[in-house]
C-alpha cells in the first residue's frame, strides 16, 4: 500500500503595521498627540508594566487582520514596556489597551468616530477620550454594564484608570498629573532646565564672590 502524502497550503497572515497614512493632519493635532503620550510615559516611567503607545497598529483578534484600529494615544496597564510593530492582542495576555485618546482634526469624519467608538466598545476599552482642540471640547466614555457610555462632563475630570486631571475652565484643555503637575511640552521642560541651570550658576558666583571675601580677611574657606 502507497501512502500518498497531501500537502496543504497555508496562506501566512500578514499583519500591516502601517497604512501610509500620516500620524496627524495639522500641527495642533500632532502636538497634542505627543504632548499626551509623552507626558503618560513619563508618569508611568517607574513602572516596567505600564505601555504607551502613539499611532500603533491594535489587532484585538488572531487571524483577523481587517479588524484593526490605531489609536492616536492607548495606555496598556499590565503589559510590558518595549518595541513593537503593532499590538496584537493574542500575543500580550489578550489584554487590550484600557485608555485610548483620539485627537479630532478637520479631516475626521462622524462615521469615522461612530465606527471609533463601536471598535473600541466591542474589544474591550475601558477609558475612551475625545478632544477637539478647535473646540476646546472634551467627550469622554466609561466601560459600564451595557458598554461605553458617554459621560456628562463639568469644567474637571479625573480619569479613574490613570489618576490625571482634565481642566476645562479656560481656552484649552489642562491636564494634570495625580500630583498636580501640569501637562508639560518639551518646550516647557527645556525653559524649566534653562532655569535651573540660570539659578545653579547664580549660587555658583555668589559661592566663589563668599570665598573671595572670606580669603581678603584672611581666612581659608577651604579649611572651613
Amino acid at each position: 500500500m502507497v501512502n500518498q502524502l497531501q500537502s496543504t497550503n497555508q496562506t501566512e497572515i500578514i499583519y500591516p503595521d502601517s497604512d501610509g497614512k500620516p500620524m496627524a493632519n495639522n500641527t495642533e493635532q500632532f502636538d497634542w498627540i505627543v504632548v499626551i503620550k509623552q507626558n503618560l510615559e513619563w508618569l508611568f516611567a517607574a513602572d516596567e508594566n505600564v505601555f504607551v503607545a502613539g499611532d500603533l497598529f491594535w489587532y484585538p483578534v488572531e487571524g483577523k487582520s481587517n479588524i484593526v484600529n490605531a489609536p492616536d494615544v492607548m495606555v496598556v496597564l499590565g503589559r510590558p514596556k518595549g518595541k513593537r510593530l503593532s499590538y496584537k492582542q493574542w500575543e500580550e495576555e489578550n489584554i487590550p489597551p484600557q485608555v485610548v485618546f483620539e485627537i479630532l482634526s478637520p479631516s475626521n469624519s462622524r462615521e469615522e468616530m461612530e465606527g471609533k467608538l463601536l471598535f473600541y466598545d466591542r474589544h474591550g476599552v475601558e477609558e475612551y477620550y475625545i478632544y477637539h482642540p478647535d473646540r476646546n471640547e472634551l467627550r469622554v466614555w466609561l466601560q459600564g454594564e451595557d458598554g461605553l457610555e458617554a459621560i456628562s462632563l463639568t469644567a474637571s475630570w479625573v480619569s479613574p484608570r490613570l489618576g490625571i486631571r482634565f481642566d476645562l475652565s479656560g481656552d484649552k484643555l489642562q491636564i494634570y498629573r495625580p500630583n498636580g503637575e501640569a501637562f508639560a511640552t518639551y518646550l516647557d521642560i527645556e525653559r524649566r532646565l534653562e532655569k535651573a541651570e540660570e539659578a545653579l550658576q547664580q549660587e555658583r558666583r555668589k559661592s566663589q564672590l563668599l570665598a573671595e571675601r572670606l580669603r581678603e580677611m584672611g581666612i581659608n574657606p577651604d579649611e572651613l
